[in-house]
């Protein structure tokens, strides 16, 4: 796993609990040497991933619809900045870029990514893998949700089974590496 594609929100949460799981994140993907790729913003968990990488060292490359320039203010500070037309061309950049993505909290933004990449593993237009950091039970009730989808024969076990979900960062990691050998 060379670079990870994370989704996240622009917003930081009520609690310092998901700013803390983004850091440390962050540390053991910079530990393994693994380049970031996320939506080029300067605020939330996403000004805080990307800054927490920079200041560990790290390359970090934003993709960030024009629309968005001032919203999500682009951070001018991180290795590379790519500008989209929309977010449609922010998604399919992020996954040239990216061998894997983790989901951490967020908002429908954040679902969207996911849900995308989810879907392209299952019909077969890449492989790589997707995970969730589910920082405090954040993801409990989608979990939830998915798990039921699969019991009324919606969504494939075997397909949900590739969802790698960890509540700590270095188990993500580690079990991320570890179905890519």
């Amino acid at each position: 796993m060379k670079s990870v594609a994370i989704f996240c929100g622009s917003q930081s949460g009520r609690q310092d609990r998901y700013r803390q799981a983004a850091e440390d994140l962050v540390d053991a993907l910079m530990e393994r040497d693994i380049s970031i790729v996320y939506g080029g913003g300067n605020v939330g968990l996403m000004g805080i991933v990307a800054d927490r990488a920079m200041a560990k060292g790290g390359h970090v490359i934003g993709v960030i619809p024009n629309a968005l320039v001032e919203m999500e203010r682009a951070h001018n500070g991180i290795s590379e900045l790519i500008h989209v037309d929309n977010m449609s061309d922010r998604k399919q950049k992020m996954c040239e870029l990216a061998d894997s993505f983790i989901t951490l909290s967020g908002g429908t933004g954040s679902m969207d990514e996911l849900f995308q990449e989810l879907t392209h593993r299952q019909v077969g237009y890449h492989s790589k893998t997707c995970a969730i950091l589910n920082t405090g039970g954040y993801y409990n009730h989608l979990l939830a949700w998915l798990q039921n989808a699969v019991d009324e024969g919606f969504i494939d076990k075997a397909r949900y089974d590739q969802l790698i979900v960890e509540a700590s960062p270095e188990d993500l990691i580690s079990r991320m590496i570890e179905s890519k050998q």
